[in-house]
């Protein structure tokens, strides 16, 4: 089917010598089932195909689209005024600069405006140009994402174009063969290519942990499927000096750098891709009972190196105001999540023990091992952006880096 929901007036094509003018669509999006999107197009000019999510954050979008665990997708706000604080060079969350954007493509109800804040060194469509990230405004957002809701998160084709000339049924067709997300490895785009110190502080504004004062109590590495800065920083924060290792350090060259702790980052794609290589490293450290904590890609490639599972979620969790129950305390906190895939609970062995657990559809959030000095969460507890409930997870670490050593 097609659908022209435009909320806002739309370019006009005019012919001076015949003397008429009308709307024209810029902008579309061609989902695999053959519906059409028109709207207004900003940013990039092109076309990418990718998967489309909903994020219901109502600040952070700079970090949300510079977030790596974004790759192959396309972002639909939920929130109806985004970029209108334009951009600045502090919030970027990627720390691998010399990689394309991760994420394809953003759909807005509302046109952007002329950023109004003062820490804005970028217009949001400049910014967005810069970044090759393609932007359509001017469609009704909460019937796409009542879309996604009911039938899953669809492949679909962004497309940008100033003449408004659309080939539509090429565009279906190029929707409709793309083979998704699903079993796709996506984090060697993301990760980065040489171990490094990560040494940048003071990004972030104030955060609940107090900063170190230069005191590095503990050694981690950082194995990087996408890692975001706010992480690293958090970490800093809690006494770390932090080691930056790519996806595919072996483990003995982690191992050589002597750590106390090794931290599984956040990231996107497919975790039974990723773990393809990623899981026998990790199962080498946790023989070495090396202290480990994982986030988001990094949690479900914990839970699948003690032999647990992962599935495919229909619309994912993507946003920041998911309540998640921490078991190990009874209290509810408040969470910032960004993930289309989930571990199966029921595949997880005796010595692994269930800490947290989604209270919007009862999924895995958290894993703790009885056998290992590891644990897991699937949300992201460094909320950039989002809530600062989860904050003492990064404490949790340093405690439990403090008992192995003891």
């Amino acid at each position: 089917m097609t659908q022209d929901l435009p909320s806002s007036p739309l370019p006009l094509r005019t012919d001076e010598a015949k003397g008429w003018s009308k709307p024209v669509a810029t902008a579309v999006l061609v989902l695999a089932d053959g519906t059409v999107l028109r709207g207004s197009g900003f940013g990039a000019i092109g076309e990418a195909v990718a998967e489309v999510c909903f994020n219901t954050a109502m600040t952070g979008y700079q970090e949300i689209l510079t977030d790596p665990s974004y790759a192959e997708q396309i972002v639909t706000f939920t929130f109806p005024h985004i970029g209108n604080v334009g951009t600045n060079e502090d919030d970027f969350e990627t720390t691998n600069f010399e990689a394309q954007a991760s994420v394809r493509g953003l759909i807005v109800l509302a046109p952007i405006t002329n950023p109004s804040n003062h820490r804005s060194t970028s217009h949001f469509d400049a910014w967005l140009k810069s970044r090759s990230i393609i932007g359509l405004s001017g469609i009704d957002t909460r019937a796409l994402t009542t879309l996604i809701r009911e039938k899953g998160m669809p492949n679909a084709v962004i497309a940008h174009h100033p003449d408004g000339i659309f080939d539509i049924e090429a565009l279906k067709a190029k929707a409709a063969a793309w083979h998704g997300i699903d079993g796709m490895d996506l984090v060697p785009p993301v990760t980065s290519s040489k171990p490094h110190e990560w040494t940048a502080t003071g990004i972030l504004p104030a955060r609940a942990l107090q900063p170190n004062n230069g005191e590095n109590r503990h050694r981690v590495v950082a194995i990087d499927y996408g890692v975001k800065r706010s992480i690293l920083q958090l970490l800093t924060e809690a006494g770390c000096a932090v080691t930056v290792v790519p996806a595919t350090a072996s483990a003995q060259e982690i191992a050589a750098l002597e750590p106390d702790g090794i931290f599984l980052s956040n990231g996107p794609g497919d975790p039974a891709e990723t773990a393809k290589y990623a899981v026998p490293i990790i199962q080498d450290l946790l023989e070495r009972k090396i202290p480990t904590f994982g986030i988001c890609l990094g949690h479900q490639i914990l839970a699948l190196a003690i032999g647990a599972k992962t599935h495919k979620m229909r619309q994912g969790h993507h946003g920041a105001n998911h309540p998640v129950l921490d078991k190990t305390t009874g209290k509810v906190e408040i969470v910032s999540m960004n993930h289309g895939f989930a571990v199966d609970i029921e595949t997880l062995p005796p010595q692994a023990v269930e800490t947290h657990l989604s209270l919007f559809d009862g999924t895995n959030c958290g894993i703790a091992l009885t056998d290992r000095p590891a644990f897991s969460v699937q949300h992201h507890p460094e909320a950039s952006p989002g809530p600062r409930d989860s904050h003492y997870l990064f404490q949790r670490f340093v405690t439990l880096m403090e008992q192995a050593k003891a």
